[in-house]
């Protein structure tokens, strides 16, 4: 078996080398040193342990980002538990779900999550820890309460002088292949599939980003954590990259409006950006297009002795309304708008769009900006292997598959999907379909799973919110589809019960229109549906009777 180096001792390494930099800050609030953040570590250790807490015990983890959900999630993994980071936007009963699916002993809650949830929902858990100042919130056990009041006596007992850098060592995980953390795809019991993501998958992503991009950031340099730590792709290239390297990660601490965005842009001054397209593409169409779409800037453009400077003058004004400082924008998670992409590539700024899975920790494929092919998704990311399940790769898409330390150990408690997506020859499957040109760039054709993308980077499933809305009255089947950043609900209504009731087409889009209000109040709200539109005809169906979904979207 392949030996990898120790993920955990990156973070001691890091903690130590840049003990007085800045280290995590609450944008527009507190910040912390990396020697804050080994003490937040050092107490919750010794929490953990005078409450029983043992190697390989399940922490789960919800919240908004925050210094604070920072520091308790590496506190977990170099303890030597399983982390299990939530998306804070899950509904409570998602949340409950996945507590208990994962088999969870503690529960760190973030401010608002913590009076939503029911601990009576979630039996097996010993205690749920409030995380801007890790007080409980709940205790079933005497020795976390014990624990948690005499914390600082504890502390102070074993750290009677002082704590310092030679104090600081922390859990070596014995293998490549040892569980790091679970991280769940989807809330719903139903569905629940959570990614158990080895070490080795951690140290490769980290690796894979020092290797590329090693050499632009360094201790001290800025960044600003958009995405939500508890989605691999933010976990891992706007948070654990940027700690291993020193640098001072911003967190914005509330819903990344485009305005609160663009203000902390100009604060912060990031040297890189990790973005979702509706990120990227908000900002452009309202800070900069209203500024070059009038006839003047369209004819300057367009007249080749002068277009240069127009253009480079552009370059300037969308740099600097990303703060001015950036090496590169990293995009991911979904397709970039084509005239987004034309436009940043004719004005010759740096972005890239990279492609990756929860599966994988995420990074699949990659490529640095200055040498990035436009509508690929880059090559085959360091550490990995990347093939098209074609005959005809170039030409004919296939399912893109890929192989190496990134790739998941499988599902947890599910057997049969691990089966389903990891073959014998370790390839894991992606669902989605790809070609790939002679020098190994992919393009990504479609999503043979029918995953949708929410404005934040949010995994959308429709299956999911079709389930619950199939459940209200009058609806027949229903599918929900994307339109721009709205979901759309198309329902075929049960015609033969309306005519039971003798309702008219007024009375069921009225019926259908209270179907929306109450679906969305129990849905989290990323999925909220925008709009139900009502279909006469049956959807057209496969000979398995399922929905021909490509047909509607």
């Amino acid at each position: 078996m392949e030996q990898f180096p120790s993920f955990n001792e990156l973070i001691e390494k890091s903690i130590i080398d840049h003990w007085d930099l800045d280290a995590l800050t609450d944008y527009k609030g507190k910040t912390l040193q990396y020697h804050d953040v080994a003490r937040k570590i050092e107490k919750l250790h010794i929490m953990f342990e005078a409450s029983g807490v043992q190697r390989g015990d399940k922490i789960a983890l919800c919240g908004r980002n925050s210094a604070a959900w920072a520091a308790a999630f590496l506190a977990v993994l170099t303890y030597g538990a399983i982390a299990v980071p939530i998306l804070h936007e899950f509904t409570p009963e998602q949340i409950h779900n996945i507590v208990n699916h994962s088999d969870a002993k503690l529960l760190f809650a973030g401010d608002v999550v913590a009076t939503q949830i029911d601990a009576t929902k979630m039996p097996g858990l010993e205690g749920i820890i409030y995380i801007p100042d890790y007080s409980l919130v709940l205790s079933r056990k005497e020795q976390l309460t014990y624990a948690r009041e005499h914390l600082n006596e504890m502390y102070g007992k074993k750290f009677p002088k002082y704590f310092r850098q030679e104090h600081v060592h922390y859990y070596r995980e014995q293998s490549g292949d040892e569980l790091a953390l679970i991280n769940y795809t989807s809330g719903t019991t139903g569905r629940s599939k959570g990614v158990m993501i080895p070490y080795r998958a951690m140290w490769s992503n980290a690796d894979f980003a020092e290797h590329v991009l090693g050499d632009k950031l360094k201790a001290g340099d800025n960044v600003i954590s958009i995405l939500p730590m508890a989605h691999m792709y933010g976990m891992a290239f706007e948070f654990i990259f940027e700690f291993i390297k020193g640098v001072h990660i911003y967190y914005l601490t509330r819903v990344p409006s485009p305005v609160i965005i663009a203000q902390a842009l100009a604060d912060v001054k990031p040297v890189i950006m990790i973005a979702v397209p509706l990120v990227i593409e908000k900002i452009i169409r309202k800070k900069v297009f209203p500024k070059i779409q009038n006839n003047r800037m369209r004819l300057l453009l367009n007249m080749p002795v002068i277009s240069k400077k127009v253009r480079e003058r552009i370059k300037e004004e969308v740099y600097q309304a990303f703060g001015g400082n950036l090496y590169e924008i990293i995009i991911g998670g979904a397709a970039l708008n084509g005239e987004i992409e034309s436009f940043l590539r004719r004005i010759e700024f740096p972005y890239t769009v990279g492609y990756g899975a929860t599966e994988c920790a995420p990074i699949i494929c990659y490529r640095d900006w200055q040498t990035f092919v436009q509508g690929s998704c880059g090559q085959a990311a360091f550490h990995q292997e990347v093939r098209i399940d074609s005959e005809d790769p170039e030409n004919v898409p296939g399912e893109i598959l890929t192989k190496g330390p990134n790739v998941l150990l499988g599902y947890y408690k599910n057997e049969e999907a691990t089966a389903e997506t990891i073959d014998p020859d370790k390839w894991f499957h992606t669902g989605d379909l790809g070609t790939m040109d002679a020098d190994g760039n992919v393009f990504i054709k479609g999503r043979s799973k029918n995953m949708l993308l929410g404005s934040n980077g949010q995994n959308i499933y429709p299956e999911e919110i079709e389930d619950k809305l199939n459940s209200l009255p009058l609806v027949s089947e229903s599918l929900v589809i994307q339109q721009g950043e709205k979901l759309v609900g198309l329902v075929h209504p049960d015609y033969d019960e309306a005519k039971n009731l003798n309702l008219n087409a007024e009375e069921i889009a009225a019926i259908m229109e209270q179907n929306r209000t109450e679906l969305n109040n129990i849905i989290p709200a990323y999925c909220k549906v925008s709009e139900i539109r009502v279909l006469e005809e049956e959807f057209e169906k496969t000979p398995k009777k399922s929905i021909k979904r490509y047909l509607y979207s």
